[in-house]
């Protein structure tokens, strides 16, 4: 198994490894992850959103963690939303747990959560709260990492080619 290392990108971090990381969200929405983006995708929207992405990195909203091989090749990537209202200051969203299609398997996917939640700590969150597509690949990772389901809400989001998805909503206490 390669080296991989986690790794916290601040707003410049993050617009200069702009394209690469377009690069694993193009690949994760081409491959039909449920990540808030339909079909046709393009680099130029991906890019957008890593830059819009940055902007709340800079304002320190949420913390963006990537995963790098020995190479320093980017093999995906996960946010840590903090931006919450003041009646939750002990709590933190978990978003767009992305891994390139090249890396699966590889325990990135893992080592990306363990480092999310090893910040949360840091940041004194207690309860962390996210949701994924019912029945995908995701659901079944979040369940064997320890994550509890709290239910699921029909029809609630469209799959990137327009199919009607169910959503699992999960927490995990720290």
């Amino acid at each position: 198994m390669p080296a991989l290392t986690v790794h916290s990108f601040s707003r410049e971090d993050i617009l200069s490894h702009r394209e690469a990381l377009a690069d694993i969200l193009e690949n994760c929405v081409a491959g039909g992850a449920s990540v808030s983006f339909m079909l046709p995708f393009s680099q130029a929207r991906a890019g957008e959103f890593w830059s819009d992405i940055a902007e709340s990195v800079g304002r320190q909203a949420r913390t963006v963690l990537v995963c790098k091989d020995e190479t320093g090749q980017l093999l995906g990537t996960v946010q840590l939303v903090t931006d919450l209202p003041e009646n939750q200051p002990h709590r933190a969203d978990v978003a767009k747990l992305l891994v390139h299609e090249k890396a699966r398997r590889q325990g990135v996917a893992m080592l990306l959560m363990d480092a999310l939640e090893s910040v949360a700590r840091t940041q004194q969150k207690t309860v962390l709260v996210l949701d994924t597509a019912t029945g995908s690949g995701a659901e079944t990772f979040y369940q064997r990492a320890g994550w509890q389901k709290s239910g699921e809400i029909p029809r609630y989001a469209l799959m990137p080619d327009g199919e009607m998805t169910a959503t699992s909503v999960f927490y995990k206490f720290l």
